[in-house]
């Protein structure tokens, strides 16, 4: 059924006449679940709304040359995973640090997040979370909070199945000992 909605949207969107509306119908469909698959990346709110919005500029740009070969949904996952990773890498060399380091300042962000105000487990979850390494982290997201096949996380970032269940496997049990050590 998504699958044939997206194919219409598709159409409609390399109709010159119906190309904003159909872009309106995308952005509705997929903002919410894009916005909160870069949210657990970026980690701060106002981050994420920045990447979503390039993401979206990304897309528009490009959905015209989109080939189909794989779902809308994939494909706009990977360009939203792209730009968080990306984002993250720029953020990195503006400020001349470390990756542990923009893991730091993630979890400072995180700390200060309204949302996870009182809900302590939940900080420490995602303090052990951003302690991963960022494959680990991705994947982790992508399987636990997304519940999102390995085989669909295989064609968002273009790695085998075997390596993802892996990936996710040491995470889990980094996590484990983490969250072991802080209770």
């Amino acid at each position: 059924m998504a699958e044939a909605n997206d194919k219409e949207l598709i159409r409609e969107f390399r109709d010159p006449k119906s190309r904003n509306f159909a872009f309106s119908k995308l952005v509705n469909t997929y903002q919410e679940r894009l916005y909160w698959h870069i949210r657990r990346i970026v980690i701060d709110h106002d981050d994420a709304d920045d990447v979503l919005q390039n993401t979206f500029i990304k897309v528009f740009k490009n959905l015209n040359n989109f080939r189909e070969d794989s779902q809308l949904f994939t494909w706009l996952y990977r360009i939203a995973t792209n730009e968080s990773i990306s984002f993250l890498k720029k953020q990195r060399k503006h400020i001349f640090v470390s990756m542990d380091d923009v893991a730091h300042s993630l979890s400072s962000k995180l700390e200060a997040d309204p949302q996870l105000s009182g809900d302590a487990i939940q900080l420490k979850l995602q303090q052990a979370i951003l302690k991963l390494p960022n494959k680990q982290r991705l994947v982790f997201n992508m399987k636990y909070f997304e519940e999102m096949k390995y085989e669909e996380m295989s064609e968002i970032l273009g790695t085998s199945v075997g390596a993802l269940k892996a990936s996710y496997h040491h995470a889990v049990k980094k996590i484990e000992a983490d969250l072991k050590n802080q209770f």
